[in-house]
């Protein structure tokens, strides 16, 4: 029965996942026409934003009412120094790049991200290495083969993307792009330890939607000061705002942070090249963009790394649990079944 409710909640991770990756994959997409269309860089995450909160806090006041925590002063600096990376950080790098990068090539990059949180996280030791053991180097070569088939995706025709854009615009969308990746990974190996401190996943993400509209504000005070830059004018405009809030934000987010606290933030983090694939299958049918051979090799190639990461994590997992029974069996006294003092034993 024990492993029968591991089964099941495994499956409820990996099927949660599975949504928030495809979420996702469509916001790539639907940022992609905002930014054709014409909307600001600074307003479309503003408004995104301003949606997510509207959409979270009430949700977040009244479900989490009796098990929120008692807020203190050094929990607030961490939702603002949350907000500044999943956010702030994150979504303007995001757009910045996007701005001269195709929704694929984005999300391509954003697959440096499992190995940037699988460093992160081990050198904070939030997550183990083990290679001498089986589900150790498979999730070492798992993650490594993910990234690789969603790489080979993207770059397998790669010299017509250096074509498609002048030199500097490569680099500056390389660059963008790389911060967007750095503060992602930064955002979901901190979340964690305050995920700990502070379980009220819901009231958690509302704080980081208000503290990161907050600093997108100041930067908007800066930057946008054309009043016109603010109107709706048009409904296509209008969906691709409430599809950033509502989906991209709203949903995504809170299914990310349940996601992070039921399997650690690489579980979470090694999914990501799943979204390059259907980001790409989205721009083929959308957007008209080709598809390649390159990329099925690279998605039978994602496939198989996910395997062997959900390998390595579930046989890592029964591992442990089986060391554990082993321990306590040694412990035991075989006629008595209580555990044994130290003094008896002498």
């Amino acid at each position: 029965m024990a492993r029968d409710g591991i089964v099941s909640e495994k499956m409820k991770l990996v099927l949660a996942l599975v949504t928030l990756h495809f979420c996702f994959a469509g916001f790539h997409i639907v940022s992609r026409v905002a930014l054709n269309i014409g909307v600001s860089k600074v307003v479309y995450p503003v408004y995104r934003n301003i949606i997510a909160l509207l959409l979270l806090s009430p949700f977040a006041y009244f479900l989490e009412k009796k098990e929120r925590p008692p807020l203190t002063f050094p929990l607030l600096v961490q939702f603002f120094l949350l907000a500044l990376l999943g956010i702030t950080a994150n979504q303007g790098f995001y757009l910045l790049g996007l701005n001269y990068a195709s929704p694929t090539f984005a999300s391509a990059m954003q697959n440096s991200v499992p190995a940037i949180t699988f460093v992160a996280a081990a050198a904070l030791r939030l997550e183990q290495i083990d290679i001498a053991r089986r589900h150790g180097l498979a999730k070492v070569l798992g993650t490594i083969v993910s990234i690789g088939g969603a790489t080979i995706i993207t770059l397998y025709k790669g010299p017509l993307l250096l074509h498609q854009s002048n030199m500097q615009n490569w680099t500056w969308e390389c660059i963008y792009l790389l911060g967007h990746c750095l503060s992602w990974a930064g955002w979901l190996v901190f979340q964690a330890p305050v995920l700990k401190k502070y379980p009220a996943k819901l009231t958690l993400t509302s704080f980081t939607c208000f503290f990161g509209l907050i600093q997108f504000l100041v930067i908007a005070a800066f930057v946008e000061t054309d009043f016109n830059n603010w109107k709706i004018q048009s409904m296509e405009e209008l969906f691709t705002i409430l599809y950033a809030g509502v989906v991209a934000s709203g949903i995504v987010f809170s299914l990310q942070t349940w996601c992070i606290h039921k399997g650690g933030p690489v579980f979470v983090a090694v999914f990501q090249p799943l979204q390059t694939l259907l980001v790409a299958i989205m721009a083929f049918v959308i957007l008209g963009d080709k598809l390649y051979s390159g990329r099925v090799i690279g998605a039978v190639l994602i496939m198989v790394g996910l395997y062997l990461i959900l390998w390595g994590k579930t046989k890592e997992k029964n591992v442990a649990e089986d060391e554990d029974t082993l321990k306590k069996h040694l412990l035991k006294d075989p006629e008595s079944g209580v555990i044994e003092d130290e003094t008896n034993k002498a």
